[in-house]
């Protein structure tokens, strides 16, 4: 088990890194349309990266309000970057995807994006960087057990 001085400084990196990641996320909204939000962003990325969905998968997802989720999808909405059609199985409920704009301008921030993950990273081994990423996902994995 770790001790207390481990827990802290883990915990100090972690806040560190959401902080960045933030700022990150607000840079690549603006990139994918000037006046998309950060959450709207994110939920872009949910679509293109999970496929069609119902906007109560978001509220899920997100863990927010469905009123804050309805704002955020009609914004989506009005900029083209997303659809919105019936449900099969449920005509009063509607499905949520991706449309080819919005795929086209996540995939155009997606290659900066790696370009940048690429620069910053140039000098750390392969041997590192899939340690770093099984890492990464043990925690994650720790995270999504509570």
């Amino acid at each position: 088990m770790a001790d207390d001085e481990t827990i802290l400084a883990l915990e100090h990196e972690m806040s560190v890194l959401i902080r960045r990641l933030r700022r990150r996320i607000a840079e690549r909204a603006r990139l994918v349309h000037p006046e998309l939000a950060p959450v709207a962003y994110s939920m872009l990325m949910a679509l293109h990266d999970g496929g069609a969905q119902r906007a109560s998968a978001l509220v899920e997802l997100f863990a927010i309000d469905k009123g804050a989720v309805s704002r955020q999808v009609q914004t989506l909405l009005e900029l083209g970057l997303i659809e919105r059609t019936p449900d099969p199985d449920d005509r009063r409920a509607a499905i949520l995807e991706i449309t080819a704009l919005g795929r086209e301008r996540l995939e155009a921030v997606a290659a900066q994006r790696r370009l940048e993950v690429l620069e910053k990273l140039h000098d750390w081994s392969d041997a590192d960087l899939r340690g770093f990423v099984a890492v990464m996902s043990r925690y994650n994995a720790a995270l999504e057990r509570g």
